[in-house]
């Protein structure tokens, strides 16, 4: 039996920081065996935010190679960039054709971004028909979110079935799979790392960087655990070693604090070696790109041809 299909895409927004490893990127590696994996760089998502030439083709670049320092392998997994096929804004420009505004205005990040800011672009608005373009296409089996991305799933689901049921059967239904383990990763504030709030630390992050990072988390007086940082601790050693290391050092914060500098220094080395190799060589970073995009736009386009000759507009 063939694999099932798993499709999953970042945005080039930005450093990727230990809350994007351990909430996904993370099982983003371990699934490529057993699934066949689609990782797409969100590139046209990104315009919502970045608009600026040189700093996007920065940031692709930067993610690309963050996915390969990471793990992900292009001999396991199509590695590739939205805008390379074409049968995403296409497919989307159809699902527009069918979806009601009254629908997309019941999307989290219309209603988030429209208590922000009430000049919200037709991209932000119009987002979640791209996103169902992007998961269709793959006749995707899976996405992997957290609990509150569920809703994206959702969308692209609903129109899925509001395609099939007026134009015949097109589309597979996706599931989101979703990692219930996976815990909340807390920023040197003890709100969810985030860049938005500036608390991150970087996957990729020096020796020096880690160390200001670890000393500059909060921690509470009473309890004697500092609870921040027994958080972040709990990503990198087992439960037992952790009770004893922290009942060894019940209120001395600082010892506690060196214990995670240290471990995160080591969890991260082998990180930022590897992107160093791959940061030396963009143009194959760029050539795995090109041979994803190839890979991708094959099933993309055969999944798009189905829709057109289903809409009606393929006359021959």
């Amino acid at each position: 039996m063939s694999k099932k299909i798993l499709l999953s895409g970042v945005k080039p927004t930005g450093k990727l920081h230990i809350g994007n490893y351990f909430g996904a990127i993370r099982q983003f590696v371990a699934n490529q065996s057993q699934y066949d994996c689609y990782f797409m760089i969100a590139d046209y998502h990104a315009l919502n935010s970045v608009q600026n030439g040189p700093e996007m083709r920065s940031q692709i670049l930067e993610l690309a190679t963050d996915y390969l320092a990471l793990g992900l392998d292009p001999k396991k997994s199509v590695i590739f960039k939205q805008s390379d096929v074409s049968a995403h804004t296409e497919l989307a420009w159809i699902f527009d054709s069918i979806t009601t505004m009254p629908y997309l205005m019941r999307a989290h990040a219309f209603k988030d971004a429209e208590a922000k800011d009430k000049e919200i672009n037709v991209g932000t608005f119009n987002y979640p028909m791209l996103m169902a373009a992007d998961i269709l296409l793959y006749d995707t089996d899976v996405v992997p979110v957290g609990q509150d991305q569920k809703q994206h799933i959702e969308y692209a689901r609903d129109t899925a079935q509001k395609f099939n049921n007026l134009f015949g059967q097109t589309f597979k239904l996706p599931d989101a799979l979703i990692i219930e383990s996976v815990k909340t990763v807390p920023g040197n504030d003890g709100r969810k790392m985030s860049k938005s709030y500036g608390n991150q630390l970087s996957i990729f992050a020096t020796d020096e960087e880690i160390k200001k990072f670890v000393m500059s988390i909060v921690t509470d007086s009473g309890s004697g655990v500092p609870v921040n940082v027994r958080a972040i601790h709990e990503l990198l050693r087992d439960k037992e070693y952790l009770d004893r290391l922290y009942a060894e050092n019940a209120g001395r914060y600082k010892a506690l604090k060196d214990a995670l500098a240290a471990d995160l220094m080591a969890f991260i080395k082998p990180f930022r070696e590897s992107r160093e190799k791959f940061a030396k060589n963009p143009k194959k970073v760029i050539k795995i790109l090109e041979r994803g995009a190839k890979q991708a736009r094959k099933s993309a386009d055969d999944t798009l041809e189905r829709a057109k000759r289903n809409v009606g507009v393929t006359i021959s």
